[in-house]
């Protein structure tokens, strides 16, 4: 697959067509092309929150179940992070998403007062995190951006949740990249450059692309050019999501389309 470099001249006008204001033109990368786009997934690609809320919605029509399902969204997420971090500290030892996801649950099963569920109906809502689904602009504007680079996942979900969430929504990757190949979860700098020698680029000619300014502040760090997405419901309607200073990224769009056109796709 060959792919057509974009250099800083044609970033510069793409974001001029797209009537950036000049602060935010002189934040286009700057030092080289860009290859490849690497994503972060959850709440940047896909819609965590109300997958969670549907699946659990289906649960209350076949068991009868009482549940408060959008707290019950927010409380797995609010997990996540936590769960991640006794792993990247050392006191637990490497597990997967699906296995912290799953210890997560278990716990959410009594803090919710959820009962009458058998263990496959229990994995099955485990696994619900493989069945997110995309926000409306993902599939046409990563189908977009894929015409000129070669766009891959760089998330904290493991392998098969990952492929599996892929091959249910849709989703146009030309390769899958997860932490569990690294051993480590983001922001963990192990994350990102393994993505770079695995896409066998330097980090300079890959873009990180997410809705999550930790994330991002990670990439740049390890040396990817950086584009945040804005996503304000990823915590719903109430909620608020992430937004950055346009300084501290090169590139700042409101979905996937505006980041196709300025990066000229």
């Amino acid at each position: 697959m060959s792919v057509e470099r974009v250099n800083e001249a044609q970033l510069s006008a793409a974001a001029a067509s797209a009537g950036d204001s000049p602060s935010e033109r002189d934040a286009s990368p700057c030092c080289g092309p860009v290859k490849a786009l690497t994503f972060d997934v959850f709440g940047t690609v896909v819609d965590w929150r109300s997958s969670i809320i549907r699946e659990g919605r289906l649960l209350t029509e076949t068991k009868g179940l009482r549940v408060d399902w959008a707290k019950f969204a927010d409380a797995w997420r609010a997990g996540y992070r936590p769960a991640m971090n006794r792993v990247r500290t050392g006191e637990l030892p490497w597990t997967n998403l699906d296995g912290l996801h799953r210890a997560i649950l278990n716990d959410l099963l009594r803090r919710f007062k959820i009962e009458g569920l058998s263990e496959g109906e229990i994995d099955h809502l485990n696994r619900a995190w493989h069945r997110l689904m995309p926000w409306p602009d993902s599939v046409p504007g990563l189908n977009r951006l894929r015409s000129r680079y070669v766009l891959a996942t760089l998330s904290n979900g493991n392998m098969a949740l990952l492929v599996n969430m892929a091959k249910n929504a849709g989703l146009p990757w030309d390769c899958v990249l997860s932490a569990e190949l690294a051993g480590h979860y983001k922001p963990d700098p192990e994350v990102y450059r393994m993505a770079a020698r695995m896409l066998g680029l330097s980090p300079s000619e890959v873009m990180m692309v997410a809705a999550h300014p930790g994330d991002l502040q990670a990439a740049k760090d390890a040396g990817f050019r950086t584009a945040f997405v804005s996503r304000p419901l990823e915590y719903g309607p109430e909620g608020q999501g992430d937004t950055v200073s346009k300084a501290d990224v090169d590139l700042v769009a409101s979905d996937f389309f505006e980041l196709a056109g300025k990066l000229g796709t």
